[in-house]
């Protein structure tokens, strides 16, 4: 007789499944993508390192898995704020303060998702989801273009810009470096400053006006 998975094995898989992939989220918001080893992780979740390769083929599979599902939690962020109340400008700058906000609070892991060297595998989830927050971009700039708040052209363009702008604002403020010299006690930029910073600059981007609050 052919044996058969029960559904109470199944079960059980499933949650020693999510059980490891929430001790490696909070492994890599500590530390980084460079705390996440499958020892570490094993130690963690209380299982021997091979079976966690009865789950994840790899390290890189895992990591990458990981990586969507951090990710995934921001772009679902980002999407409820470009989509809520207030005029399109508003809205923007809700959504660009709030993604700052949640990068702040999260420090370790923002920096992960956004500039920590990683394996090719995740690398091509950090471009998906680059892609994933231009196109909630392109869809406010097409709003904002026809109810002419916004002043642009090649909007798939600019949503891209949007995104790199928005990297590019926070990976200092998050890396290594920033938080080496927050800990010593050194003169940081604030949330406050870079939030502002960057939302002024990408009203400006799309021709918004400046006095949006």
């Amino acid at each position: 007789m052919a044996y058969r998975t029960t559904e109470a094995r199944l079960d059980r898989d499933q949650a020693l499944r999510a059980r490891i992939l929430d001790c490696a989220l909070l492994r890599v918001s500590e530390g980084g993508f460079a705390a996440l080893t499958m020892q570490a992780l094993a130690d963690d979740v209380g299982i021997a390192t091979g079976s966690l390769y009865r789950h994840f083929r790899s390290k890189g599979e895992l990591a990458a898995e990981v990586f969507a599902a951090a990710s995934q939690r921001e772009v679902d962020a980002l999407a409820a704020a470009l989509r809520g109340p207030g005029s399109v400008s508003e809205r923007l700058r809700i959504g660009l303060e709030q993604f700052a906000a949640r990068a702040w609070h999260s420090r370790r892991l923002a920096f992960a998702l956004i500039a920590e060297p990683v394996d090719p595998q995740v690398d091509e989830q950090r471009l998906l989801y680059r892609e994933a927050y231009a196109e909630l971009f392109i869809d406010l700039l097409e709003e904002g273009a026809g109810t002419g708040e916004f002043r642009v052209e090649q909007i798939g363009l600019m949503a891209a810009c949007l995104v790199g702008a928005i990297a590019e604002a926070l990976v200092g403020p998050l890396s290594p470096p920033a938080r080496a010299a927050r800990e010593a006690g050194q003169p940081t930029l604030e949330l406050a400053q870079v939030s502002a910073s960057l939302a002024t600059f990408c009203l400006r981007a799309v021709g918004a006006k400046e006095s949006v609050r």
